[in-house]
């Protein structure tokens, strides 16, 4: 179905390039397309399940709004005479913005877990920056001059005011996480055709006061008025499209990633500010200082507060590489590398208070046995469940390593050898799946090095696993310990 209404869409804006310069044909000719784009929006959003038409229906709501305009908006100067602002077209067109913002906002607070304030602030920093520039060549002009009406200037004003909002609540949206299918770009590049519409529109405007006759062009004025009847035609399609509903889905939370495209945006927004300062500089006649000064303050603390996220993302960002490093990735016990940090500051400390220290080396007996017969797997399993079988039956200051394959240490502090061996007697006994270990008790003797006391502890490891498995036995002192007791 959305192929079938994209082709009949875009064969209508075909057709319309061709329609007769009366209001009355082109005004029935936009009304034709924008009313289809509308009633596939609505016809979309019956298809959903009740909870996703919340958005659509906002999104129907807006677009109906602004195509209704079009028709008042011919009846107002082919019928009523009333061309001056505000013309009775102008609230059907304005409404467009809140329905659709409205539309954007549900949608972004379903795709998202929690707030997302690296997106807010990426969004705000690109709408100050083009706010800025509406401000000078949009807003301000419709002020001066007394031109129109107040009632007028306020209606002039409120067209860039609502292309800001499409502005931040679009940029919100490409910015945060969520699925990013088919839908999801044809309504962002509807409503990018909107904002496109709207600003050649503002030039043409620009163009027309500095004296340009390009009113009188007709194909001009035929394709900016096909950039929106393309606008509705994309809502249509967005809706019709089966993936629609995976637009709202949430998703999980997602570190917001600085791509070269969001940068160009972050960096033209943030220069708008002194390039529109210095053009006035060169004409020399600085008329918007007061907006420039307002708003180059306000993209600054933007941007510092963007390099502060970027800053505490790095060094979240680096605190997980350093975790990840000393942890092991199947068991989520501290590594190798972790114990070698720890052990040595044990001792230091075992030394400092003169109080004892033990180490244990243990290794699950015949573990290759159990993995030639039940699979790598189940022996990964083995090995997690074993690790959190023991580090449960262990005091909570000792300290259990993977050493590497299936082998362990123990770091107990403040621990006899008798202390030890009942520790881990206990963590023998709760070894699942009716496996065994052996282990090696050392207990520091104040003077030996790191290397030499899991030395002692290896070797008593082994003599365990040669006197027949599932033991525990004693290191024997250093020769050059007993003898400096003797």
């Amino acid at each position: 179905m959305p192929i079938v209404f994209a082709v009949a869409a875009a064969l209508a804006i075909a057709v319309y390039q061709f329609v007769p310069d009366s209001p009355w044909w082109v005004g029935g000719g936009q009304l034709a397309v924008g009313y289809a784009g509308v009633a596939a929006v609505l016809v979309g959003a019956s298809r959903l399940p009740r909870r996703d038409r919340l958005p659509w229906r906002l999104f129907a709501a807006g677009l109906a709004a602004n195509v209704t305009g079009i028709g008042i908006g011919v009846l107002s100067t082919e019928v009523w005479h009333l061309v001056d602002l505000p013309t009775p077209a102008d609230p059907f067109y304005l409404l467009l913005y809140p329905f659709c913002a409205a539309g954007l906002a549900v949608l972004i607070r379903r795709r998202e877990t929690g707030r997302d304030w690296t997106a807010m602030i990426d969004a705000t920093t690109i709408t100050t920056g083009f706010g800025l520039l509406a401000w000078v060549y949009v807003i301000a002009p419709s002020a001066e001059g007394g031109r129109i009406t107040m009632l007028g200037e306020a209606t002039q004003a409120a067209y860039p005011i609502g292309d800001l909002i499409m502005i931040a609540m679009m940029t919100r949206l490409l910015r945060g996480s969520g699925t990013r299918g088919v839908p999801f770009w044809l309504l962002t590049g509807s409503m990018g055709a909107f904002l496109l519409g709207d600003t050649v529109w503002v030039v043409m405007g620009n163009l027309i006061d500095q004296g340009v006759p390009v009113e009188g062009i007709g194909w001009l004025n035929r394709a900016l008025e096909s950039i929106f009847l393309v606008a509705f035609s994309l809502f249509g399609a967005a809706a019709l499209h089966r993936d629609a509903r995976s637009l709202g889905a949430p998703a999980g939370p997602s570190v917001a990633r600085l791509g070269r495209v969001h940068l160009a945006l972050l960096t033209l927004a943030s220069l708008v500010a002194p390039a529109l300062l210095a053009v006035q500089l060169a004409q020399g006649d600085v008329h918007n200082g007061m907006a420039i000064v307002v708003a180059s303050a306000a993209l600054f603390l933007l941007v510092v507060t963007r390099m502060a996220q970027l800053v505490r993302q790095v060094e979240r960002q680096a605190q997980q590489v350093r975790e990840l490093a000393r942890r092991d990735e199947l068991t989520g016990l501290p590594n190798r590398r972790a114990w070698n940090d720890e052990l040595p500051r044990a001792l230091e400390n075992a030394r400092r208070d003169g109080r004892p220290v033990s180490v244990a080396v243990l290794d699950l007996d015949r573990f290759k046995q159990f993995n030639d017969t039940y699979g790598h797997p189940a022996g990964d399993r083995l090995l997690k469940a074993a690790a959190a079988a023991w580090h449960g039956h262990l005091r909570t200051v000792d300290t259990l390593a993977r050493y590497g394959g299936e082998e362990f240490v123990v770091l107990l502090p403040d621990a006899t050898e008798d202390e030890t061996r009942e520790a881990l007697n206990r963590a023998r006994a709760a070894t699942p799946l009716g496996q065994t270990f052996s282990a090696g008790i050392a207990v520091w003797d104040g003077a030996e090095t790191s290397d030499q006391l899991i030395e002692r502890a290896d070797a008593a490891l082994y003599q365990a696993k040669n006197a027949g498995r599932d033991q525990i036995i004693a290191a024997a002192n250093r020769p050059a310990a007993a003898a400096a007791r003797k």
